[in-house]
C-alpha cells in the first residue's frame, strides 16, 4: 500500500467544512466496525493540530507502544481513502451533478434486470432534473437510454413516434455544447492573455487581445442558447474590458454577469465559487468608478452568500477584504484599514496557509501601512511582495513593486540604500521590451533627488514630477499603472506638507466633485 504523506491528508482535513467533518463521523459509524475508532482518533487529532506533526500523532493513536512507520502510514492512507469516500456520499447528497450520476447508474441497474418500466420512470425524472440545470452531457445519456430500453422492449411504436424528438433533442444537446465549448475557448485565451500581462500596455497587445473575441458568438449575449453560455459569455466580455483598460464597459458587462448568474438562483446552490468571483469583478469596478454606494451593497451580499465548501469560506473572505481595502485604499481612509487589516489577519489564522494566497494581499497590506505612516511594516510586506517568484503573470506588479521600493527608502531617508537600489531597479525595468514613461519618470526624480541641496529645490523637482505624472494620467497605457499607486496624491503631499492619508482624501473629494 503506497505511503500517504503527512501533509497530504493534514491538508485534506483541515479543508473539510464543519458540515463535512460531521458527515465524515457519521458515515464511519455507519458504514466501519467498533474496531476502527482508531480512524475517528487520528482523524480528531490531525483536525486539533495547527502544524503536521507525524510524532505527536503517533503518541496519541499507539501511546507508550513501538510501532512501525509502514503501519502508521497504511493507516493514514486508509484514512485519506475513507475521507474521500465520505465525500462523495456528502457530495451526492448536496449536489445535483452526484445526483444525476446516481440516476444514470440506477436506469443501468434496472435494465439489466429487465425492469424497463422503472428505468423509464427514472429517466423521465432524470431528465427533468437535467433540463433545469442544463446538464447537456447527462441529457445525452439519458437521450441514449431511451433508444436503448425501447430496442430492448421492441418497442417499435415508440420508436416510429419519437425517434425523430429524440434525433431533434440530440442535436440540440450537442449544438449547446459545442457552443458552449467554443465560449470557453475563447474565454481561457482571453484569460491567459491577460494574466501573462497584467496591464496590456501597447498597441499590438491590446490589437492581439481584440482578435480574441471578434468570434461571431460574442458579438450578443442573446446568441447564447443557454444560460451556461451566456455566463461565460459576459465573464468573457468583462475581462477583455478591464484587460483593454475600458472600466465603463467592465462594469456593465459585471453587472449584466450578476444579474444572469443571480436569475437562476438554483445554479447558484450547486456551485456558488464563479458568483462569488463575478460579485467581487463587480465590486471593484464601481471602486474604480467612484460608485461606493454600489460597492457597499456588494460588500453585504458577500456576507449573504451561502457557502458550499470551505473554499468558498475562503475565497468569500479573500475576495470581501480585498475589495474592503481596495476601498479605503481609494478613500484615504487608512485608519478604517488598518482596523480592517487587523480583522483580516485574525481571521486568516484559521485558513490553510497554502490555500489562502497570502501573496495576493501584499500590495494592499503595503499600501494601507505607507497610508497609515507606518514605513517599518510598508516596507516588509513590499519585500514579501519582491521575494515572490517573478512569474509572468506577475510582471507588471513586480515592476510596481520596485518604483515603490524607491519611493518607501526615500520616505524613509535611505538615500545612501538609494543609489544601489536605483541601479538594480534601472536594470530590472530595462530587461523587459521598454521603460515606460512613468517609471522613467520616477527613476529620473530619485537619481536627481540626491544632488538636491535646499527644500526649495526638492519642492521644485516635486512639482515638476507632478505635471509629468498628470501629463502621463491622460494616456491610457500609462495611466492603468498609475491606478495601482496614487502618484499624483504622494506629490501633493510632499508638495502640500500634508500627509499621504491627507492628500489622498483631498484628491478623491477633488474627483467627485468633478464627476
Amino acid at each position: 500500500m503506497p505511503k500517504t504523506p503527512s501533509n497530504k491528508l493534514f491538508n485534506l482535513i483541515n479543508s473539510l467544512s464543519g458540515s463535512e467533518k460531521r458527515y465524515f463521523k457519521l458515515f464511519v459509524n455507519k458504514n466501519q466496525t467498533g474496531k476502527d475508532n482508531k480512524y475517528i482518533l487520528l482523524f480528531d487529532a490531525i483536525d486539533a493540530q495547527e502544524i503536521s506533526d507525524d510524532a505527536a500523532l503517533r503518541k496519541i493513536i499507539y501511546p507508550n507502544q513501538e510501532i512501525q512507520s509502514r503501519k502508521f502510514s497504511e493507516l493514514k492512507n486508509y484514512l485519506y481513502e475513507l475521507i474521500l469516500k465520505s465525500l462523495q456520499g456528502f457530495d451526492e447528497k448536496t449536489s445535483i451533478e452526484y445526483k444525476l450520476k446516481g440516476m444514470l447508474l440506477n436506469i443501468k441497474v434496472l435494465f439489466k434486470r429487465s425492469h424497463f418500466e422503472d428505468c423509464i420512470e427514472m429517466m423521465n425524472k432524470a431528465k427533468k432534473l437535467a433540463a433545469k440545470y442544463e446538464a447537456f452531457e447527462h441529457n445525452l445519456e439519458l437521450l441514449a437510454w431511451e433508444k436503448k430500453i425501447a430496442y430492448a422492449k421492441i418497442d417499435v411504436n415508440f420508436m416510429d413516434k419519437e425517434l425523430d424528438r429524440i434525433q431533434a433533442e440530440e442535436k440540440t444537446c450537442l449544438n449547446q455544447l459545442a457552443e458552449l465549448s467554443t465560449y470557453r475557448n475563447i474565454f481561457f485565451k482571453v484569460l491567459i492573455r491577460s494574466k501573462q500581462d497584467a496591464l496590456l500596455r501597447s498597441e499590438e497587445k491590446v490589437n492581439e487581445m481584440h482578435e480574441l473575441v471578434k468570434h461571431p458568438k460574442m458579438n450578443d449575449a442573446n446568441q447564447a442558447s443557454s444560460h451556461r453560455g451566456r455566463v461565460v459569455f459576459y465573464r468573457t466580455k468583462s475581462i477583455f474590458y478591464y484587460a483593454i483598460l475600458n472600466y465603463e464597459s467592465f462594469h456593465i458587462y459585471g453587472e449584466k454577469l450578476l444579474e444572469e448568474m443571480e436569475a437562476y438562483p438554483h445554479m447558484l446552490q450547486e456551485d456558488v465559487s464563479e458568483y462569488i468571483s463575478a460579485l467581487s469583478n463587480f465590486t471593484y469596478s464601481c471602486t474604480i468608478l467612484n460608485k461606493y454606494d454600489k460597492v457597499n451593497e456588494c460588500l453585504g451580499k458577500f456576507q449573504k452568500i451561502k457557502t458550499l465548501t470551505h473554499d468558498d469560506e475562503l475565497k468569500i473572505h479573500r475576495q470581501y477584504y480585498q475589495n474592503k481595502f481596495n476601498v479605503c485604499i481609494k478613500t484615504g481612509t487608512f485608519e478604517e484599514g488598518m482596523a480592517a487589516m487587523e480583522k483580516h489577519l485574525k481571521k486568516v489564522e484559521k485558513f490553510d496557509q497554502d490555500a489562502f494566497e497570502r501573496n495576493s494581499f501584499y500590495l494592499s497590506y503595503f499600501y494601507i501601512y505607507f497610508g497609515a505612516g507606518d514605513y517599518d511594516k510598508a516596507l516588509e510586506s513590499l519585500n514579501q511582495l519582491l521575494s515572490l517568484p517573478k512569474t509572468t503573470e506577475r510582471e507588471d506588479i513586480q515592476s510596481l513593486a520596485r518604483v515603490l521600493n524607491l519611493i518607501i527608502h526615500f520616505e524613509m531617508g535611505n538615500m545612501l540604500l538609494l543609489e544601489s537600489l536605483f541601479r538594480s531597479t534601472y536594470r530590472f525595468l530595462s530587461k523587459r521590451n521598454r521603460l515606460y514613461e512613468f517609471e522613467k519618470s520616477v527613476l529620473g526624480f530619485i537619481q536627481r533627488s540626491g544632488k538636491l541641496r535646499s527644500a526649495k529645490e526638492l519642492r521644485e523637482a516635486f512639482v515638476d514630477l507632478k505635471k509629468e505624472m498628470e501629463d502621463l494620467s491622460q494616456n491610457p497605457s500609462e495611466n492603468a499603472m498609475l491606478r495601482y499607486f496614487n502618484f499624483t496624491a504622494w506629490l501633493e503631499s510632499k508638495i502640500e506638507n500634508k500627509t499621504f492619508a491627507a492628500a489622498v482624501k483631498s484628491h478623491y473629494l477633488k474627483k467627485l466633485l468633478k464627476e
